[in-house]
């Protein structure tokens, strides 16, 4: 826990300098701002929990506020050498497996999986139909290779939990789990969902409208 605590330090220390965001409802593609992250929406495949392709395009898009807190969450992470007795000759950076998703696509999900902790109901809407949440890991930018965490993506189990207990998982499970959620909470400023590792948000989320447009 050391190791997180002083990677944290010099994160926040950079965090200070971070340039001012404005307020936008305009969604913009992650990976023209970003070109190293590695996207891999699961939607966009049959490689997900419903089994179904749900999205017409790889192509990932959110709001422009959180693109720029993304932005700077991997340039801090691509700085990262060395962790948990590892080394990175390229650094640490995202996988995105999702990011903004159609209104309607929230329905059909709902219609396969009514379970509110894991799918969102859609008349209230997801956080990911405002463009405003991720789902994602961590990868080794030199191989591309993920980092070992408590579950893989859409695992509808206790295990995906952030309070999960710390004895059922390996040392490295737990570790990788820490540090992405101080990455992304304390280094990024976004929200965390308690019953899912992997989804982030926006803590100002609901100011923005529903969306129901596919990305071609």
């Amino acid at each position: 826990m050391k190791n997180i605590k002083y990677i944290f330090i010099i994160f926040t220390s950079l965090l200070t300098n971070f340039y001012s965001q404005t307020k936008s409802s305009e969604l913009v593609p992650i990976k023209d701002l970003i070109p190293n992250i590695i996207i891999e929406l699961k939607y966009a495949t049959t490689d997900n929990f419903f089994e179904q392709k749900l999205y017409a395009s790889n192509e990932c898009y959110v709001l422009k506020e959180l693109a720029d807190k993304l932005i700077f969450i991997q340039d801090s992470l691509n700085k990262l050498k060395f962790f948990n007795g590892k080394s990175f000759p390229k650094g640490i950076g995202l996988k995105i497996w999702d990011g903004y998703r159609p209104r309607s696509v929230q329905y059909t999900m709902f219609e396969i999986f009514p379970d509110p902790t894991f799918v969102a109901d859609p008349k209230s809407g997801s956080t990911h139909n405002r463009g405003g949440a991720v789902d994602l890991t961590l990868v080794d930018l030199n191989n591309g290779e993920e980092f070992n965490m408590p579950t893989g993506f859409d695992d509808f189990s206790d295990a995906a939990a952030h309070d999960y207990p710390s004895d059922l998982l390996t040392y490295e499970q737990f570790q990788n789990r820490e540090f992405i959620k101080k990455i992304m909470t304390e280094v990024g400023g976004l929200d965390l969902y308690s019953a899912e590792w992997w989804h982030y948000q926006l803590k100002n989320n609901k100011d923005f409208p529903l969306l129901d447009f596919q990305v071609k």
